[in-house]
């Protein structure tokens, strides 16, 4: 029988409550999160561009979070933000069950934005403060893995509800999502990281970002990835329900593949590629999204009966290339960080997705408004400028594989 070291796993003795909590707050976000720009056009009535817009400018409201993170996280340790920002996203997701006017919508929506940018601001910090020495790599992978299982599960509620049609599936799903952000943060609570103890050497002051210029195109590139990463939850559903000739519950069942995909392979992938520099992992993962791009761009192309074949081709393409990037991506931004402050420069590794936050929900409704292969098109080009990026810009950083 493998041991657990084999399969790329770290020690997760008296670590369970965080493992637990990650699982069941992804489970509401795989539920609601696809759900939410349709519950805006479907149950609020407001149309999808503006949907988009609202997303978009309440998410842009959230973008100081990560440097505030970054201020307070060595003081007061990741455990208590991340606890925060779970009781936060479920008041928000309250809101959006009971909420209906335009302005109480944008409010919940720009809690839940800051929410998550707290969440991801200190989420790695926490899982490197209770990693044991030398499993930092794993931990990340073993924590993205219990994150995309419940996100699986999730996404496969999400794919019921949403072929039952009529409004009431989306109040359940946002119900849910309110009641797993509560549930998660009262278990993160019980969790005890030693964040003061094991973390003396990262206390000190950062050096200037605007001085690291490597750092600062990891994440301009990061960015385009994460924008990459944000598509198929934000875009399929819609691409599957206005646009594609096939059963709306497939959205959840692709959804739920591609999550396990990654609730599956990221410690495998973390101890095959941990002795491999992590730039050339994620530039591989950047060609891999241009040709998933390139596919779900020709689906509205193809001949009718196809178009799943295609569509399922798509999808495990996008899923190998999460895959990559999911296990590879914040231990690169750990190995290139100095090591007195590298709490904060691991929150400062959170803008690359809170910009890509801040852009996709009106990046996906604008170009989708004004054709449906648009907004395909144009990811794919991200990918691959993403991908040359990093591909230049790897060979000036230091070793990426330790």
């Amino acid at each position: 029988m493998p041991s657990a070291t084999s399969l790329g796993l770290p020690n997760v003795r008296g670590r369970l409550p965080l493992l637990i909590g990650l699982a069941i707050d992804s489970f509401g976000g795989g539920c609601a999160g696809p759900l939410l720009l349709l519950y805006f056009v479907r149950v609020a009535d407001i149309p999808l561009g503006t949907a988009g817009v609202l997303l978009t400018v309440a998410t842009l409201f959230s973008i100081a979070a990560p440097a505030a993170v970054g201020v307070v996280i060595d003081r007061i340790g990741p455990r208590n933000l991340v606890v925060g920002a779970q009781f936060a996203q479920g008041l928000a997701f309250t809101g959006f069950f009971f909420g209906r006017s335009l302005w109480l919508l944008f409010l919940c929506a720009l809690v839940t934005t800051t929410g998550q940018r707290v969440f991801w601001s200190s989420i790695f910090s926490l899982l490197a403060d209770v990693a044991d020495e030398g499993d930092r790599d794993r931990w990340f992978g073993l924590g993205g893995m219990m994150q995309a299982g419940g996100f699986a599960l999730g996404g496969l509620a999400a794919g019921a509800l949403l072929a039952i049609g009529g409004t009431t599936p989306f109040l359940i799903a946002m119900g849910v999502n309110a009641v797993t952000f509560y549930l998660a943060g009262v278990l993160l609570m019980g969790l005890h990281a030693s964040h003061h103890q094991r973390t003396v050497q990262d206390t000190g002051p950062a050096p200037l970002l605007r001085k690291d210029r490597p750092f600062l195109i990891l994440i301009a590139a990061n960015t385009l990835f994460a924008l990459c990463v944000m598509m198929l939850s934000i875009g399929l559903p819609v691409y599957v329900a206005d646009a594609l000739p096939v059963p709306k519950w497939l959205v959840g069942v692709l959804l739920a593949a591609a999550s396990v995909v990654l609730a599956t392979g990221q410690t495998l992938v973390v101890r095959h590629t941990e002795k491999r520099r992590r730039t050339s992992v994620m530039v591989v993962a950047g060609v891999v999204w241009a040709v998933w791009g390139l596919l779900m761009a020709s689906l509205t192309q193809v001949p009718g009966p196809v178009v799943v074949v295609v569509l399922v081709l798509a999808t495990a393409l996008y899923a190998f290339a999460d895959l990559l990037h999911a296990a590879t991506n914040n231990a690169l931004a750990a190995s290139v960080a100095p090591m007195a402050g590298r709490g904060k420069y691991l929150s400062y590794w959170q803008y690359s997705f809170t910009f890509a936050s801040v852009l996709a929900p009106a990046f996906f409704a604008q170009l989708f408004e004004a054709r449906h292969e648009l907004p395909w098109l144009a990811t794919a080009l991200l990918a691959l400028v993403a991908a040359g990026t990093l591909a230049v810009v790897g060979r000036t950083l230091p070793n990426q594989t330790d």
